[in-house]
């Protein structure tokens, strides 16, 4: 599986997704998108995203914290924790 996930500095969303993918033991490609240039190309890329963290698998864009926890959760890939 190859992942990718845009972020920015000082995101908590951002830390918290990359805490997901730890615990899934995924491993994961960050893109630092506070740079200008990169970020131009994120949003080039993706215009439907519209905030940070971003997430991106196997070419697919998922979304944010919130739906790429519900994705991991609905695949069995961690639990809830409920």
């Amino acid at each position: 599986m190859e992942i990718t996930i845009y972020t920015k500095s000082g995101c908590g969303y951002c830390t918290q997704v990359k805490q997901l993918m730890d615990r899934a033991g995924f491993s994961y490609t960050e893109i630092n998108a506070t740079r200008s240039d990169l970020r131009e190309e994120f949003l080039s890329k993706y215009p439907d995203a519209k905030t940070y963290p971003y997430v991106i698998i196997d070419g697919e864009p998922i979304g944010g914290l919130v739906e790429t926890a519900k994705l991991f959760i609905q695949k069995g890939y961690v639990s809830s924790g409920r």
